[in-house]
């Protein structure tokens, strides 16, 4: 299947976190990979491709060559990692708001959004609801995601704000509470969007507990252009590499190692939790793989020989503000996915995984461009540099550049698709 058209059908079904790991998992499953669970024996098998989730929204996929357990000396483990979350806006617990037959759903903001390009577009609502069940310590988990545009944030007038051209600071709390529709006076004090949950869900409204809902752009990713040269879309960051790290595995030809990628939820809030690339999971994760494949004495040893692939979304040159890039690193969409570089460790890269992906690129003909922020610049961060001081190894940044990053519809160039894909693949093969 063409990488882009994989693409899109993940851009369409991963509007929540949660969604984005449930059509990964869709796809590993359809490839013969094996579910597995943290809380279960895994017994793993010579030749076995396996998958496991962590808490819905986090979820890593590995591969064993057949001759794997035979092996004595091991050769070391390549991970490739990417991020199922994406700025957006997160519906709060007892939302409903009532403003006079205004009925508005209360939100706060997650990540760091561009928050004006929210307004004025058709939104919709997904993620995952836990329900109430026979066992208090067991939940029964639903998701949610709805077929219909059910909110929208409009804007102002600009008769009643004339300096809006000048620019205009948003306020979370009182200018993102979209609307939901209109009340009746007798539902004024009705719990309107629970209600409305209930009964998306056929289950009492009682039993709602809590909901773990995005509010996501409900528009489709097209091609713009007079030659179709771009992507515009929601979610570009971070699905692209969601997409591309899939198919690498998916693809992959290595016959002599251990290959795994890890989708963490969280990064667009620093990583620090349960699921995100700042916890021991991916340490702990290698470790059993390790053991269970009879390296466990030599577990570390082989930890330190592995490489991470840090994939991320990088900045392209944007061509209204050139002067926003650095002066000698320009990179353009549509020349290649971003090698992306700090000597502040913003990036984890280092000269010598750099060489190694180069040298991968030049001998599989794939096109890469190298980023770095102006000096005078700070640049954001990737979940690279936060999972290579838990697990020290070789660990290089790349991704394909953007524009409008972070905002409610993002722009790539459509063949950089291609090229991060060709590069996880090979990655993952030679």
């Amino acid at each position: 299947m063409n990488e882009q058209t994989v693409l899109f059908d993940l851009l369409k079904e991963g509007v929540s976190p949660a969604h984005v790991v449930k059509s990964c998992e869709k796809r590993l499953e359809d490839a013969g990979f094996e579910k597995i669970a943290y809380e279960k024996e895994w017994n793993l098998k010579a030749g076995g491709r396996y998958y496991v989730d962590h808490h819905d929204t986090t979820l890593f996929a590995f591969t064993i060559p057949e001759d794997e357990m035979k092996k004595e000396e091991k050769p070391a483990v390549r991970i490739a990692a990417a991020h199922t979350d994406f700025p957006c806006l997160r519906i709060k617990p007892s939302c409903d708001v009532v403003t006079n037959r205004y009925a508005q759903v209360n939100i706060e903001v997650y990540g760091g959004a561009i928050l004006n390009t929210w307004l004025d577009r058709p939104l919709g609502v997904a993620g995952r609801v836990a329900v109430r069940g026979n066992d208090p310590f067991v939940p029964e988990m639903k998701y949610f995601a709805s077929e219909k545009n059910l909110l929208t944030i409009p804007n102002l007038a600009i008769h009643m704000n004339r300096e809006v051209n000048k620019g205009v600071e948003l306020n979370k709390q009182i200018d993102m509470i979209p609307i939901a529709g209109l009340l009746a006076e007798e539902e004024k004090n009705a719990d309107y969007f629970l209600s409305f949950l209930a009964k998306e869900l056929s289950v009492a409204k009682e039993d709602i507990l809590d909901f773990e809902l995005s509010v996501y752009c409900k528009e489709q990713p097209e091609y713009v252009g007079v030659a179709d040269d771009f992507i515009s879309s929601p979610r570009l960051d971070n699905l692209t590499s969601c997409a591309a790290l899939v198919s690498g595995i998916l693809d992959a030809e290595r016959k002599d190692g251990i290959n795994l990628i890890a989708l963490f939820d969280h990064e667009e809030i620093g990583s620090r939790s349960k699921q995100g690339a700042g916890s021991i999971l991916l340490h702990d994760m290698l470790l059993r793989i390790l053991a269970e494949c009879g390296a466990k004495e030599s577990a570390q040893e082989l930890l330190y020989q592995s490489m991470l692939l840090s994939v991320d979304v990088a900045h392209g040159l944007h061509p209204n503000q050139a002067g926003k890039m650095d002066i000698t690193n320009k990179p353009v969409l549509g020349s290649g996915f971003c090698i992306k570089e700090a000597c502040s460790q913003s990036y984890a890269t280092d000269c010598e995984a750099i060489a190694i992906i180069q040298q991968i690129c030049d001998l599989k003909k794939i096109p890469y461009q190298k980023f770095v922020n102006r000096s005078d610049m700070a640049g954001g961060g990737t979940l690279g540099s936060i999972a290579s001081a838990l697990l020290p190894v070789k660990t290089v940044d790349i991704g394909i550049p953007l524009l409008a990053m972070h905002s409610a519809r993002e722009l790539m160039g459509a063949a950089d698709q291609e090229a991060l894909t060709e590069l996880v693949t090979a990655y993952f093969s030679l």
